[in-house]
């Protein structure tokens, strides 16, 4: 591994280590608390992103051994579990991983965790049927081993869905290259890449972990080894673009499906 990639990884260790993903939600309560936890389910199915639950198909795997690389707190993986799944959580961060085996341990529900790395997969090949990945590999430096990765400890027949940043959104376009390249003059002396470094994944620390954004079509071609391939776009909120009131939901959530900042792709080895 290069000099560059360990301290990206470095970087991206540092960022959840000392800000978990979605904590901010579980304000006012002691971390790992029951109360913590479900104040942050609620946040992130209820609040930031009800279309979840149906598009990863969280009650859609019964029985089935499921990885989900890049875990984090535990959030999307304890879901799969309710839905019968047989969960095994990953994660580059040990903090991460500590969170979410006291998540398991508060509601009383089964799972495996281990720390580990998204672009070396510690699991031998065919090793489970779903493996599941939301936000995670659009931040490791080489994204299409990860993937490859994800290819090899599935078994013949097995699912993948994974999440990565749209960069045909209109988050992408209006906030990324607009406000913050043209208007403020970053992309004099900034890649997209490194704005998105800075604005993306803010940390109180500084971290800067890498970001990147993908198009629909370098998602597709990304997972070509796969055989049926299916991509999703959703997430867009007002708050984001600073849309007005009387914009209607429901035309948020139309823009959301064809101009959001999630591409979800579901291919089937």
């Amino acid at each position: 591994m290069s000099t560059t990639a360990t301290e990206i990884k470095r970087r991206t260790r540092e960022q959840w280590g000392n800000d978990p993903c979605g904590a901010i939600y579980g304000d006012g309560y002691d971390i790992g608390s029951r109360e913590f936890f479900d104040n942050v389910e609620a946040h992130r199915y209820q609040v930031y992103a009800p279309w979840m639950r149906a598009v990863m198909e969280f009650d859609g795997f019964p029985g089935k051994d499921l990885l989900e690389v890049g875990c984090g707190m535990g959030s999307d993986l304890l879901q799969f579990a309710r839905g019968g799944a047989r969960v095994t959580g990953l994660d580059y961060t040990p903090k991460s991983i500590e969170l979410t085996r006291r998540r398991f341990a508060v509601y009383d529900i089964p799972g495996r965790f281990t720390v580990g790395d998204a672009e070396n997969l510690p699991f031998p090949d065919h090793s489970f049927d779903v493996v599941y990945s939301n936000g995670v590999l659009h931040h490791t430096p080489d994204t299409q081993r990860a993937i490859d990765e994800v290819y090899r400890v599935l078994r013949p027949g097995g699912t993948a869905k994974v999440m990565l940043y749209h960069r045909q959104s209109l988050y992408y376009w209006l906030v990324i290259i607009l406000r913050f390249g043209i208007l403020r003059g970053e992309l004099a002396k900034s890649t997209a890449e490194e704005i998105m470094s800075r604005y993306v994944e803010y940390s109180e620390t500084g971290a800067r972990p890498l970001v990147r954004a993908y198009t629909r079509d370098e998602v597709l071609r990304m997972f070509g080894k796969f055989g049926e391939r299916n991509t999703a776009v959703r997430q867009l909120t007002r708050e984001e673009l600073h849309l007005p009131s009387f914009v209607p939901d429901a035309v948020v959530h139309r823009l959301g499906e064809r101009w959001g900042w999630n591409v979800i792709i579901t291919a089937r080895k």
